[in-house]
Formats: structure tokens, C-alpha cells, sequence
């Protein structure tokens, strides 16, 4: 539910009577917040689309607006889909972003002190115009929410104006060539131009109904943006490049308030620096560009290969070996997603043909582009496999392949996307491998897959780097992807998880995946992280996230946003503030 602003400008917010403080950002709890009557005109200005949002689990609590049982027991079963997060202005997908402000449970308490306290619907450039303009002159802190599918809490903010950009669904496909805004060239090929608001499953369809598929994630309710000016991987990566590569041109609001086109002819800079960047820094995305590519057609497996994890020394031999085939794979045209466990169970009333409820070993799903045998392609390539396993570990260990063919990419996509989950506490962390340190003899890397064992049960593997991303050739000559990127053939990522409300808990939690993810790190001191996957707490975050590309990052950063109207943790220029226990952001060395 949501209260129309004209009632809610009567209550609260305008009561605050703390002082300003100079060296911050305005706050519902200082004297220097808009006043009710800014924020009626603000909402005139935008034909009625300033909301003041209710927290997103109300209806779960008595004396909260909209406090409603049946509604509460629905709210409760669609915390946990990502849809759920994505389709609400200001929920996100990870509780403790909102400091379990507002649990779908009545034990807990609820207020909106942890979300923002407005929010801009935008439908129109205009709309986020108006916004990125209201809070560079009220000093408001200022968020940017597509999705809310972030591991870092970069789109909510307490005490902030929110920009939606949720409903910015426009899509339109241009055949044969995209003329550039602003220019008379050219770019030969087809294109799309999606919205904001379009997200991965709306992105692959559209281009599927040109025979066309875009770089994008195994997310399917992913936004877009978020994605793109975070790099994105893909699993057709190793073909195409990351999703950034493929960016054309862009529509953006800056910090400023100027509407712009963003391309290899018009502020270059901002080209660079948007395409891997990161989001919420330098401009508010409108809409944005991209290079379509011929759908494949995809060969698919899901497959299995197991022991029993009571089995110790067979155990270890078995990841070692299979980690050391990814790259192996991966040369034979494979890309997906393979996930290493030491000892994981099913989940609770899943069954698989042949597989114990407890196992250890590895699953994944793979695919193959225009194999002309198809589902022989992906066997042929599992065989060695097989092979192997069935000499060394006969009676011991069990593969099993189950390929499948698919006229297209985004039929592929539909049956095999990462559904994933909101709600809950997780904090993740990834690191790029050249996929050397998973060849042959890579005692190096099980040991240090043993101690990320520590914080999780499960280590992922992302087959999604290669000869694709290395030889890519972004418009303008180079973009702002890490440059590790350029060097890796996967991803690995682990997470750890943590109960709410429990600050000893997730201090703990916070320790356990910085330490035991600290020997991945030591693979490659000059590899990365992925920025859209990575550990909020990540020591060196500059570098791990942007490599030598960070300097000129925050070149640009200072130039096109001086006012700091843009502002989110471990993002580009972000060291000179924090936020306070109370969610005040300040400048760190208290400076007007």
C-alpha cells in the first residue's frame, strides 16, 4: 500500500527540530529537510508520481497503514521470490540493506526508518530530471532502484529520495543499423534500445522475436542497467564479451541535471566510465543501447557428478579433478555455471534419480552454441569425464548428463535461468581466475577451496570469461570493465549467510568470508572482483573492482558530479562520505 502524498505530507516528516548539519546530507531528523510544501511541489511537477512508500512488510503489523492478515500471509510466501523485491519501490532483495527495519513477521518491529522516505515513479527522463535536480538543490541524499537485486545495498538508502526507474519499459529494436544521437554515424548491424526498467527475461524475449539474443545474465529478473554498467557477465561471454562491451550508446541524466546521449561521439567520457563503472555514479541510466547478435541455437545439459562425502580422500580427489575440467570444457566451446560442494543435501523435498540427499562433488548447468550434433556435442565433451571417473573411482563416484536441445537462446534461458531468492542475510565475494590455476596440478586452488568451505557449503564457478571477453572490442576503443576480466576464464563466488537481528552474528559472518575467502584472493594478487557480485567489505575495493581503470574513474567521477549528488558505498568516489549509525551520510572529515 501506498499513502498519497497530500496525506502524508501532514504527518512526520516535518516535525524534525534536530540542526542541520553542514557537513551532511539532509535528513527527515534535521531542520534542514524539505518542507512539506517542497514536496507537494515536487509531486505537482510530477504529475502526481512522488510517493511516500509504506515499508514493504506492513501488512504484517498491526498499526501500520495497510495492516492486513491475508495480505501479510501473502507477502510472507513472495519475500523470498525476487519478484516480489523487484515490483516494490523500495524493497531490495537483502534484509540487512534495511536493517531488518520491517520483517514479514509480527515479532519484529516495523517502521520505514531503514527505506527511503520518498519515491520518484519515473516513467520519462523528466521524471528523474525533476529528481536528480530536487536533491542536488535540497542536498537530499539521492538513490537510484531498478531492481534491487544487488549485493552490496547500493539502491536503498534510509532518509533518501528514491528514483523507480522500475516502469521504464520501452523497448525498440532497430534492423540492419543504430544511427548515434547527436551524429551522423552509422554503426552497421542490429540494435536495441531498452528502458531502464527492463529486465533480462523482457530484454532476451523482445530480441528473441528477431531472431536476436543480447548479452545478459542468468538472473531473469535482473534489471538491465544495474547489470550493464556493472560490466555483466553472460554465458555467451566467451562468444561476445560482456554485456558493457556491447553497449552503444546511452541516455542519461547527470548529476547536474542535463539529458544526454552517451556515445563513442558525444561525452566520451561518460561512455567510458558507464559501461562497467558501476551504476548510481555518474548519471541515471534512461535508456540504453545494445549490440543484438543472431540467436544461437543451444545445446544444454544440466549435469551431476557425486560421491558421498563421508568418502574423504575420494572427495578431494574428485574436486580436484572436476575443477581442473572446467577450463578443459570451456575450451571445447562450454560456457554455464558449475557449483563445487564438499558436502551439500538436496533441497528439503527435492529428489534426483540416483543421487543421495547428501553429496559432494559438483552440478552445474552448460550449454554448447550451433553444435551441428547437438546433444552428441555435449556428451562428447563430458566423455573424458566419464572416463576418468569410471577408472579412477569405479562403483565410487556417478556422472550424469542430461542434454537437451533448443531452437533458441531465450528458449534455453526460460527453462534454465537462475530463479534465485529475496529476503534473508547474505554477503557474497568473488575473484576472477585465468583458469591456470585450475588446470593440472592445482593444489594451490584446493587448498584454497577448503578454506572457502568454511563459510559456505558451496563454491560457484561462473564459465563465463575466455576468448570472447580478452578479444572484445567496445565502441569508442575501450570501456571501464576491470581489466581482469580480460584475463579470466571464470568467476568464483561464495557467500555466507546470517541470522537477522543478530549483530554478533553477522559481525562474525563478515569475518569468516573476508578470512576464508582471503587464500581465493591470494591466487592472483593482480586479479579482481566483480563488482555486481562482490563483498561489500572487500579491503582494497578500488582496485579489486576497477584495477588501473580506478584513477580515471574517479577523474571523471569528481568532474561530472562535484556536488556529490550520487552517492553509494564502495562505488567510485565514494571514500569522502558515510553513513552514520543513525543514516545520516557525511562527509568523513566533516568539511561543509
Amino acid at each position: 500500500m501506498r499513502i498519497p502524498l497530500l496525506l502524508a505530507s501532514l504527518v512526520a516528516l516535518s516535525g524534525a527540530t534536530r540542526p542541520p548539519n553542514k557537513s551532511c546530507k539532509a535528513h527527515p531528523s534535521n531542520a534542514d529537510w524539505p518542507s512539506a510544501d517542497d514536496w507537494a511541489r515536487l509531486n505537482k511537477a510530477l504529475d502526481g508520481r512522488l510517493i511516500k512508500p509504506t515499508p514493504p512488510a506492513a501488512a504484517c503489523h498491526p498499526g501500520q497503514p495497510g495492516h492486513d492478515p491475508k495480505r501479510c500471509a501473502e507477502v510472507k510466501k513472495a519475500w523470498e521470490t525476487t519478484e516480489f523485491h523487484c515490483g516494490n519501490p523500495v524493497s531490495v532483495l537483502l534484509d540487512q540493506f534495511t536493517n531488518y527495519t520491517c520483517l514479514p513477521d509480527a515479532a519484529y518491529p516495523c517502521t520505514g526508518d531503514g527505506y527511503p522516505a520518498y519515491v520518484i515513479n519515473a516513467t520519462t527522463a523528466r521524471h528523474i530530471k525533476l529528481g536528480v535536480d530536487f536533491a542536488r538543490q535540497k542536498n537530499v541524499r539521492l538513490v537510484v532502484k531498478g531492481t534491487g537485486h544487488d549485493y552490496l545495498g547500493r539502491s536503498v538508502a534510509p532518509g533518501a529520495l528514491s528514483i523507480w526507474t522500475h516502469n521504464l519499459k520501452d523497448i525498440t529494436y532497430h534492423p540492419g543499423k543504430f544511427r548515434l544521437s547527436g551524429s551522423k554515424k552509422e554503426i552497421r548491424g542490429n540494435a536495441i534500445t531498452l528502458g531502464a526498467g527492463v529486465q533480462m527475461y523482457e530484454a532476451y524475449a523482445a530480441a528473441d522475436k528477431h531472431k536476436q539474443a543480447v548479452v545478459g545474465g542468468h538472473g531473469t529478473t535482473v534489471g538491465i542497467v544495474g547489470y550493464i554498467t556493472g560490466a555483466g557477465h553472460s554465458p555467451l561471454g566467451p562468444r561476445y564479451g560482456m554485456a558493457a562491451d556491447n553497449v552503444l550508446e546511452m541516455v542519461v541524466v547527470t548529476p547536474g541535471g542535463k539529458i544526454v546521449a552517451v556515445n563513442e561521439d558525444q561525452n566520451r567520457d561518460l561512455f567510458w566510465a558507464m559501461r562497467g563503472g558501476g551504476g548510481s555514479t555518474f548519471g541515471v541510466v534512461v535508456s540504453v543501447t545494445l549490440r543484438t547478435h543472431p540467436t544461437p541455437q543451444v545445446t544444454g545439459a544440466g549435469f551431476i557428478a557425486f560421491t558421498d562425502p563421508k568418502h574423504h580422500t575420494i572427495k578431494d580427489e574428485l574436486l580436484a579433478y572436476l575443477s581442473s575440467q572446467v577450463p578443459v570444457l570451456m575450451d571445447k566451446g562450454l560456457s554455464g555455471y558449475v557449483f563445487l560442494s564438499a558436502g551439500m543435501s538436496l533441497p528439503d523435498g527435492t529428489t534426483v534419480p540416483g543421487v543421495p540427499p547428501t553429496f559432494a562433488g559438483a552440478f552445474g548447468t552448460v550449454l554448447v552454441q550451433d553444435a551441428a550434433d547437438r546433444e552428441a556435442a555435449i556428451m562428447r565433451a563430458f566423455k573424458p569425464l566419464n572416463d576418468t571417473i569410471q577408472e579412477r573411482w569405479p562403483g565410487k563416484v556417478n556422472l550424469i548428463v542430461l542434454p537437451k536441445h533448443y531452437n533458441t537462446f531465450w528458449e534455453w534461458h526460460k527453462e534454465n535461468h537462475d530463479a534465485g531468492r529475496g529476503g534473508g542475510s547474505t554477503y557474497v565475494a568473488s575473484r576472477m581466475l585465468a583458469g591456470d590455476e585450475l588446470k593440472g596440478n592445482n593444489t594451490k586452488f584446493m587448498s584454497a577451496l577448503k578454506e572457502v568451505f568454511k563459510a559456505n557449503e558451496r563454491f560457484d564457478i561462473f564459465m563465463v570469461g575466455g576468448k570472447g571477453v580478452a578479444n572484445a572490442r567496445p565502441r569508442g576503443g575501450s570501456d571501464a570493465v576491470n581489466p581482469a576480466w580480460r584475463k579470466a576464464a571464470v568467476m568464483g563466488m561464495s557467500r555466507v549467510f546470517f541470522p537477522p537481528f543478530n549483530k554478533t552474528a553477522e559481525k562474525d559472518a563478515i569475518k569468516l568470508m573476508n578470512d576464508a575467502f582471503e587464500p581465493m584472493r591470494q591466487l592472483d594478487r593482480r586479479s579482481g572482483s566483480y563488482m555486481n557480485e562482490a563483498f561489500v567489505f572487500e579491503k582494497n575495493w578500488q582496485q579489486s573492482f576497477w584495477g588501473d581503470n580506478y584513477p580515471r574513474l574517479l577523474k571523471i567521477k569528481r568532474a561530472v558530479d562535484p556536488a556529490n549528488v550520487l552517492w553509494c558505498q564502495t562505488c567510485v568516489g565514494s571514500e569522502g562520505w558515510a553513513q552514520k549509525q543513525d543514516g545520516q551520510l557525511c562527509r568523513v572529515d566533516g568539511r561543509d
